[in-house]
């Protein structure tokens, strides 16, 4: 099992002979992904960690039946990149690049929603069905197998939770990066559902931070999803007007500060949390009541 993607996944790296592309797909390789193919225009014929390396996304997919592409091709032609694969009929595009122009990134959702295709990103660390595979950047041995599915906009909290949750003897059934850009091809409200939906499952964490409507969107789903959900939000302290961090982390308007989301969740029935380890512990005493 897993969401979006299986220990069966074929992953193409696009991007493979670049540094990130090149170390990443060694990490992922150790933690037995199965990639099978890089796609570098230009350096096609070459192999990389083992890897064969093609010219195009066609026609590695028409060699390897790829079904997945992690995509760390440089801001510039990182839209072009997912677009391509979209093309090439890929059902998965996870987009790890950062600082891709909004505009590019609003065609390339469109581009990727006509072709039926899901991106993830961009500018996001990827996702992880921990002890199966791993398709990014996520640390794998900072996550075990567990009954905890992980939605989040950052990737660094990602990871702080999964420590805080295998302290407490959790794992995860899944780990979803959505990226931090103000626009993302795949949203909280779009995850829900299939996490919900996916038998691994008992609980939901959902990290979020200041800006957008996301959260607040996401809260008017989760009377109907059957889970216990549990939300971390950064940002307490930021300034109105002001990014922090994350290009899409930047308040607005009144109903994207941490207090609102705060608010909107709670009314919506989730357990808001104030640090990893505080969430950690709360999803583990809810756990143990139910099991």
């Amino acid at each position: 099992m897993g969401v979006l993607v299986r220990r069966d996944s074929r992953i193409l790296v696009q991007g493979i002979t670049g540094r990130e592309g090149r170390f990443h797909t060694a990490r992922m390789l150790a933690y037995g992904s199965q990639v099978v193919a890089g796609v570098t225009p230009g350096k096609g014929g070459l192999t990389v960690e083992g890897v064969p390396v093609f010219e195009t996304v066609s026609e590695a997919r028409a060699q390897t039946h790829a079904d997945v592409s992690v995509v760390f091709v440089p801001a510039p032609h990182a839209a072009d990149a997912v677009a391509e694969a979209a093309a090439a009929g890929l059902s998965l595009v996870i987009c790890i690049t950062e600082g891709v122009p909004i505009l590019d990134t609003v065609r390339v959702v469109a581009w990727c929603r006509q072709h039926g295709t899901r991106l993830i990103g961009p500018n996001c660390p990827g996702i992880i069905v921990p002890g199966q595979t791993l398709a990014g950047i996520l640390p794998g041995e900072m996550f075990r197998p567990g009954p905890v599915a992980v939605l989040s906009r950052s990737g660094t909290l990602a990871y702080e939770v999964a420590a805080a949750l295998g302290d407490e003897g959790l794992g995860q059934s899944t780990c979803i990066g959505v990226g931090g850009d103000p626009v993302i091809g795949t949203r909280f409200t779009d995850l829900l559902p299939l996490v919900a939906a996916d038998p691994a499952t008992e609980a939901i964490v959902l990290i979020g931070e200041i800006g957008g409507q996301d959260e607040n969107e996401a809260a008017a789903m989760l009377p109907a999803l059957g889970r216990p959900v549990f939300a971390l939000l950064a940002g307490t302290a930021a300034p109105a007007g002001k990014r922090m961090g994350h290009a899409g982390a930047i308040i607005s308007r009144p109903q994207e500060t941490v207090s609102a989301k705060t608010a909107a969740l709670r009314a919506a029935g989730a357990t808001v949390c104030s640090s990893p380890e505080e969430l950690a512990q709360a999803v583990a005493a809810r756990l143990r009541v139910t099991s």
